[in-house]
């Protein structure tokens, strides 16, 4: 049953939270999935490692709730694949296990933040989605790169990472901060450089070099280990993966 008292996801720049739900019960999937969307979180669902998988292809997640017990790779395999790649995530195990030696086993080896047993009250997955989202918000703030939109520079976190762009390197990056999801067709991308004539003056070919020239940039003045700047997305186009603030 949803509980309105609770609060909503805050609704500003860095929300709703995108949270990846992995269970392979669907009743209590599709349960916990209206719960969190009522609540304000953008969840995506799957039933397997392999299902969340194909969702990451295409979907940057903030948040992981993750089953132990999935069919083919078990759960506390996933939580480490999430944890090393994407180590500033939040993870939370939901399971019907409940011995001493498997919430150490999920804390130690899986790297979760949170160990919840079975059954979950929704209430509470909320609170605790929520008290993960403000930390995950508080973290990325910190990493939130600035850019000039007069002079084209990109101001990176500690405010030593410069970066200057080209006019079109900038209007990428714009479109892509402000698409849903960060994330743009290729065929858009290419449509914004059309003529008068909505003629493409920009090829596929011509935007993949773009793209690697702007990873590039990043790269040149990222941490060793950094997620990608842009990251493509198969079979759709590209997304933005790093928090980027506009200054006039």
């Amino acid at each position: 049953m949803l509980s309105p008292a609770l609060p909503l996801a805050p609704r500003d720049a860095h929300w709703p939270l995108v949270v990846a739900l992995v269970e392979d019960d669907r009743l209590l999937r599709e349960e916990i999935e209206v719960h969190l969307t009522a609540h304000g979180f953008q969840v995506h669902a799957a039933n397997s490692a392999t299902g969340l998988d194909d969702l990451s292809a295409r979907i940057a997640f903030d948040l992981y709730l993750i089953d132990l017990n999935l069919p083919g790779e078990n759960g506390l395999s996933l939580c480490r694949r999430v944890r090393q790649s994407r180590p500033d995530a939040g993870i939370v195990i939901m399971t019907a296990r409940v011995a001493l030696n498997d919430r150490i086993a999920g804390y130690k080896q899986g790297g979760a933040d949170i160990y919840l047993t079975k059954p979950v009250s929704p209430d509470e997955l909320v609170l605790v989605l929520l008290s993960l989202g403000r930390r995950l918000k508080q973290a990325q703030t910190s990493k939130e790169w600035s850019l000039s939109l007069r002079d084209r520079t990109l101001v990176g976190p500690d405010q030593t990472q410069k970066l200057r762009l080209t006019s079109k390197e900038k209007t990428i990056l714009l479109a892509l901060v402000q698409a849903k999801d960060n994330t743009l067709e290729s065929g858009v991308l290419c449509d914004l450089f059309a003529d008068e004539d909505d003629e493409a003056l920009m090829s596929k070919h011509a935007l993949e070099e773009m793209i690697a020239r702007l990873r590039k940039k990043f790269k040149s003045v990222q941490a060793e280990g950094d997620e990608p700047a842009i990251k493509s997305v198969w079979g759709v186009g590209y997304q933005l993966c790093v928090r980027i603030n506009f200054v006039h």
